[in-house]
């Protein structure tokens, strides 16, 4: 594939290596303060691939495997997306911001509309900032590999505007 689609799907494959790269630096983090809070596992993620695929796990499952899946799944396929921001010239610190929205969105899009989850507003509050942080280090890391290894050639020349 060559030209713009070429750049594009090279981007978003980059991108997809650089967010498993977010996804290794946030499992550990995750690893890390379950250590100090204590806080269990979250099985949520594969319950919600389960469902996906057509499965009705319970809420009591707890399959790791699925859960690796999800997990890492998700941060390429999200990954990709800042791949295709980086090529373009949606970089830097403040993509990286807009990168953990659209991570938070993702996840509680599928865990929510398969029924699995819990809308995010209902949570304690100390699990919500855990969320924020653990998928914050994952866009700030995504963007910081994507970045480095994907030039803006497609950076648009059509003026400083969105209209």
């Amino acid at each position: 594939m060559r030209g713009r689609a070429g750049l594009l799907a090279r981007a978003w494959a980059q991108g997809a290596v650089s967010g498993l790269a977010g996804v290794a630096v946030m499992t550990v983090g995750e690893k890390l303060e379950q250590a100090l809070t204590h806080r269990p596992d979250s099985y949520v993620p594969a319950r919600a691939l389960l469902t996906l695929l057509g499965r009705h796990p319970g809420d009591a499952d707890q399959p790791p495997v699925w859960n690796h899946l999800m997990h890492w799944g998700t941060g390429a396929a999200v990954g990709g997306l800042r791949g295709v921001w980086a090529v373009t010239g949606i970089r830097g610190p403040v993509a990286s911001a807009w990168h953990t929205v659209v991570r938070l969105a993702v996840d509680q899009t599928v865990e929510n509309t398969t029924g699995v989850g819990a809308p995010p507003m209902t949570w304690p509050a100390r699990e919500q900032a855990v969320d924020v942080l653990h998928k914050a280090v994952y866009a700030t890391v995504t963007g910081l590999v994507a970045d480095r290894w994907i030039s803006p050639a497609l950076r648009p020349t059509r003026g400083r505007t969105s209209h």
